[in-house]
């Protein structure tokens, strides 16, 4: 299925922690690193999870409960789960609107544009049920399919956020200038390790939402999500990198 992404393009600007300033990371890392990966393809479980558990880290996993590789793979979304990976909230029908540049491939009867704040409420509410059943938690993050929030009767998130530890693109509490995201799609791994040293310099906590890895769609090679991995396996001293729920929770419970 051809997908182009909106969501990323909001890169979000919250504010930077100087250097002098302590750290707020558990080892006193310089930068926390979210490495999440949206809408349940089969290239996550074939490529990036061995890749993810090679170097012992654990990434963030938006499933599209929908999606057949969701039901067809089950055992092996909980076997992640399992092993420490989160399973996070990627809605069940992954609504987007049409009205919006790069959607054709946004079916007419999953048109966000024609949804309500209700329709979208209860969607969300079967999806966390859904995940619960896979991996028995409580706890649990989203992500807007396509960062697309607006229905035909106003922004949905304030109707969802009570249901979540955090909403990526809107998260609170957090200092001013906190983090930026980024949307992989055919970088090398030496394109991506400059993207997150720059951003490190300033941001506390850079997110990379891959989708593909190695296949699929918007996608980067297995060989540059590899070398990112290796990237951070040699820099541990300065980079924290865990699931989006343990950083958000450590956030919320360590930063003003």
């Amino acid at each position: 299925m051809k997908r182009t992404c909106v969501f990323v393009a909001a890169v979000l600007c919250l504010p930077a922690l100087h250097a002098a300033e302590p750290s707020p990371w558990p080892a006193g890392q310089k930068t926390a690193i979210s490495l999440s990966y949206d809408d349940s393809l089969n290239s996550q479980l074939d490529n990036a999870i061995p890749a993810l558990n090679q170097y012992n880290f654990k990434g963030s996993f938006y499933l599209n409960l929908s999606a057949s590789v969701t039901y067809d793979r089950l055992t092996e979304w909980r076997q992640a789960a399992a092993d420490g990976h989160e399973l996070g909230n990627h809605t069940i029908y992954h609504a987007c609107s049409k009205s919006q540049p790069g959607t054709d491939w946004v079916k007419a009867y999953n048109d966000i544009d024609k949804r309500t704040v209700e329709q979208m409420r209860d969607e969300i509410l079967v999806a966390n049920a859904f995940l619960h059943a896979i991996d028995g938690k409580q706890g649990r993050t989203f992500t807007p399919p396509c960062g697309h929030t607006e229905t035909a009767n106003g922004n949905y998130l304030p109707a969802v956020s009570d249901l979540f530890v955090s909403i990526k693109g809107s998260e609170q509490p957090q200092p001013k200038n906190f983090t930026q995201v980024f949307l992989p799609h055919g970088q090398s791994g030496a394109e991506l390790i400059g993207m997150v040293e720059a951003a490190s310099a300033e941001y506390a906590l850079v997110q990379l939402i891959f989708h593909g890895i190695g296949g699929d769609h918007l996608s980067v090679s297995d060989q540059t999500h590899r070398e990112l991995l290796a990237y951070f396996d040699k820099n541990k001293q300065d980079y924290w990198v865990d699931t989006y729920i343990n950083i958000m929770q450590h956030v919320q419970k360590n930063l003003p």
